[in-house]
């Protein structure tokens, strides 16, 4: 294979950007100041305050490419690309370049589920069951008292299994939605393993459960159907759910990086669950599609679905879940958002339910969520959101703690698709303590806030340590368990 150039032969290159607006100058201004105003997860008191650009934070994360879209008063105010789609020939990422959105591909397919609904073609509380036509929910234990719903598979509390998918190379065999259901791709077999609406557990799965109803309910592939009935009336006329994405949009698409700026083989992975993580799309769609739920919410517009629908949709279930988006704050302040990590690609879009206003931000890499997140707190700080802060820590005396119990090898508690065992390990240096993720070959340098708790001062990430007894396990971002193996 080509070898391709390292993200930092390009930084000269990442200054050329793609932006509608630099003719307004007080908007020019506005976004220069958010462009410059990036800031660090975090800040030791006492430190002064230390900004960054754009462009320095993309080299820094080995991120090629970003294309953003700000939303204010119900219109997409400004929309700006920096950087490349493609290394190998210089291909500068425009405001219509697209992207892969990941797991954004569920809030959007969610609508079509909604549309159903309100067609009386399904009901959001009955066994799904129902519906399926040549493939069904495996009935077990689990499901005698409690179905899998419609409602339960949009809010993740279905109790079904498989977190996310890895997609496949060009050159695999593309297998089609029954065979991923049945786990006769490159994942598992999707089922029921504990009881529906017991539990709150983000299920990719799901959701191509959910792809499997819209195309046996409409009787038509999952694109064709999200096209004429969802993202045409939203005018969101550069996405697609295509998978593979044809070639006619190939001169369109951005490539696809990994954690060190590398180009993935073939440009991109695929992904037939198309519902789960199959969209290409650019912010500025994503923008016209927070722009329909606010524009319903408030009964200005039922270009979709009607504004008692998206108020379902905007009701909180378990983990402040909505029937699609994630939810955010409470009142006039709600927020409905998600975000997205397929390979190569990292997002997040963010709307506010109420205000008019919205955020969406892709990249072309792996290590685009710590930019991600840098980018956030400048537009927050900017706009006086109030939803992306930076964080002001302590750091623990060395003299309060040790480390030398924890260090070792640590297993994941679940397998994980294309990886199975996922194995960390822990060393130290110093006074910190160094995570070495060989999957990834990612390192992160971690700092005491006090004895359990540890930091990562670059991007945030933490961890926190508990003791039973002989055994030693670690909660990684208050999410993600890791038990210590035995020496």
């Amino acid at each position: 294979m080509k070898k391709y150039t390292c993200i930092f032969v390009f930084l000269s290159i990442l200054q050329l950007a793609c932006d509608r607006s630099e003719s307004n100058e007080p908007l020019a201004s506005e976004i220069k100041s958010i462009e410059n105003g990036l800031l660090r997860p975090l800040r030791i008191k006492g430190d002064s305050i230390e900004s960054y650009s754009i462009t320095d934070r993309m080299a820094f994360h080995k991120v090629p490419g970003v294309s953003m879209a700000v939303v204010r008063n119900g219109a997409v105010q400004w929309a700006k690309a920096y950087g490349l789609a493609n290394t190998t020939d210089s291909t500068e990422v425009t405001t219509s370049t697209l992207f892969q959105a990941a797991s954004i591909s569920k809030p959007i397919a969610a609508l079509a589920v909604l549309k159903l609904y309100e067609e009386n073609k399904v009901d959001l509380d009955a066994d799904v069951n129902t519906y399926l036509q040549d493939w069904k929910v495996e009935e077990n234990e689990f499901t005698k008292k409690e179905k899998v719903t419609l409602r339960r598979l949009l809010t993740h509390t279905a109790g079904m299994t498989v977190h996310g998918f890895p997609g496949y190379q060009q050159t695999d065999t593309f297998p089609t939605i029954t065979q991923v259901l049945d786990g006769n791709g490159n994942t598992s077999r999707i089922f029921v393993d504990t009881p529906p609406d017991s539990i709150w557990r983000y299920s990719g799965g799901g959701y191509t459960v959910v792809e499997k109803v819209v195309e046996d309910i409409s009787g038509l592939p999952l694109e064709k159907y999200m096209k004429t009935n969802i993202l045409q009336p939203l005018e969101m006329n550069n996405s697609t759910y295509e998978q593979p994405l044809p070639e006619k949009y190939h001169d369109k698409a951005s490539a696809a990086y990994d954690s060190q700026g590398k180009i993935i083989q073939g440009l991109w992975h695929n992904y037939p669950e198309q519902a789960a993580a199959g969209l290409w799309t650019t912010p500025t769609d994503l923008g016209r599609y927070c722009i329909a739920v606010q524009e319903i919410a408030a009964g200005k517009s039922a270009s979709v679905l009607s504004q008692e629908t998206i108020g379902m949709m905007l009701t909180k279930h378990k983990n402040d879940w909505g029937l699609g988006p994630a939810l955010a704050s409470n009142g006039d302040s709600l927020r409905f958002q998600h975000g997205g990590k397929n390979e190569g690609f990292t997002n997040n879009m963010i709307g506010f339910a109420h205000t008019g206003d919205a955020v969406i931000i892709m990249t072309n890499a792996d290590n685009g969520g710590a930019l991600i997140g840098e980018i956030l707190r400048s537009v927050s700080n900017y706009y006086h959101w109030e939803f992306a802060r930076q964080r002001i820590i302590e750091l623990a005396d060395p003299e309060t703690y040790s480390i030398e119990k924890f260090l070792g090898k640590y297993l994941y508690s679940e397998k994980v698709p294309g990886i199975g065992d996922y194995i960390v390990e822990l060393t130290r240096e110093d006074n910190k303590i160094i995570v070495t993720d060989p999957n990834n070959g990612d390192n992160n340098i971690m700092q005491a806030i006090d004895s359990l708790n540890f930091i990562d001062l670059d991007n945030g990430d933490e961890m926190f340590f508990n003791i039973e007894e002989d055994q030693i396990e670690f909660t990684w971002n208050h999410n993600f368990k890791f038990q210590k193996l035995g020496e």
